[in-house]
């Protein structure tokens, strides 16, 4: 029989079994917010898992059929269940994936929501299809994500932060919605502000590399990576580690090349999603407005779509980019060794010393070559 979880206990409540708890059973149980949230618990037998259709943070994602329901879902596996089934628990947003309930017989944890049939933004920018992107296309999707990232900040029974917002972590459903999802890595601002090091590089803002407090705002400099990625239809620091895209990001000032040709409204927004001072960074009540703004501008679709269609003119421009970036990484590369020769042959001129030294033979500090 289907059980509930209870957020303001942590307990697992069964018609049949609530007064025999096993192990098992209790780490199950996991430390819930005061919030007034409960969420449905999947018996593992009624899942029929299909095939793996991705990775989500800590978990692989997998299509499968909820047999009682008769319905299709995404399975993501967990080792254990946190704070992912709380936070999606109390989420409603029609641009926010749909969470049904969570799996919580041990070993088989794993929280179970809608299935997206045309998998992430990742992947259709990826694709061929992607070519025929329009401005209308590219404004509805934009409005969709902001939508749904303005309904976390503001709207939401309590503030959420995602800290991964990516396009591998926005799916397109059948009927060509988008949908955030992936909330792992996401936290309750009223839990703490000061995030560990989680998220995909390419598209966290400095402070979260850093591994600083943050704030909202950090999830707007990762929307605008993936507005960049829709514009551009191209991978954010292609070919770059991720710990050389940090570097890049913090001790660089780098964000990814806006072509020259990019209308100069998209071009700005982006820009202001990047600030390097997270407080000047617009929130989504506001994006949403200068999208808004932007849809009224009649020049501005003929503008778009040029540049949509044109990639072959401006591609080059991210090219140069990425290559004037790999050059500056092998300059610091070259550097480092050169640094670590010197402390090598440092190291090697201080234990001849010491040798001398006991064996009373001078030296002289000049004869020695320490670079």
């Amino acid at each position: 029989m289907t059980g509930i979880v209870h957020s303001a206990t942590g307990q697992r409540v069964s018609p049949d079994l609530s007064e025999h708890t096993t192990n098992s059973q209790r780490e199950c149980q996991y430390e819930m917010s005061s919030l007034s949230a409960s969420f449905v618990q999947i018996p593992f037998d009624d899942i029929r898992f299909y095939e793996n259709c991705g990775g989500g943070s800590f978990g692989s994602v997998y299509r499968a059929h909820w047999v009682p329901q008769d319905k299709e879902v995404a399975v993501k596996k967990l080792l254990k269940i946190d704070a992912e089934a709380e936070i999606l628990s109390v989420l409603s947003h029609k641009n926010i994936i749909q969470f049904y309930g969570a799996i919580l017989e041990a070993p088989n944890y794993g929280i179970v929501t809608e299935y997206a049939s045309r998998g992430s933004l990742y992947e259709y920018l990826s694709s061929a299809d992607s070519e025929e992107m329009d401005m209308d296309q590219v404004m509805t999707w934009a409005m969709e994500i902001a939508k749904g990232m303005h309904y976390l900040h503001a709207e939401a029974p309590l503030k959420v932060i995602h800290r991964d917002l990516k396009s591998r972590n926005v799916v397109l459903t059948a009927d060509n919605v988008l949908k955030i999802c992936d909330f792992g890595a996401s936290k309750m601002v009223s839990h703490t502000t000061h995030m560990s090091l989680v998220g995909t590089f390419p598209w966290m803002a400095p402070e979260v590399i850093q591994s600083l407090p943050v704030s909202e705002t950090c999830d707007t400099y990762s929307y605008g990576v993936v507005l960049w990625e829709m514009l551009t239809r191209e991978v954010p620091f292609k070919g770059f580690e991720g710990l050389q895209v940090a570097w890049l990001v913090v001790e660089k000032h780098e964000r990814p090349t806006i072509p020259s040709s990019c209308p100069a409204s998209f071009a700005d927004l982006m820009r202001r999603c990047w600030n390097a001072e997270p407080k000047e960074r617009p929130q989504f009540k506001q994006i949403l407005s200068t999208l808004e703004t932007m849809k009224n501008d009649s020049k501005l679709p003929d503008q778009c779509n040029s540049f949509l269609h044109n990639k072959a003119e401006w591609r080059c421009e991210i090219e140069e980019t990425l290559e004037r970036l790999k050059q500056l990484e092998r300059e610091l590369s070259c550097k480092e060794q050169e640094l670590e020769e010197r402390e090598r042959r440092l190291t090697e001129w201080e234990n001849r010393l010491m040798e001398r030294s006991r064996s009373c033979t001078p030296v002289s500090l000049a004869s020695e070559e320490l670079i």
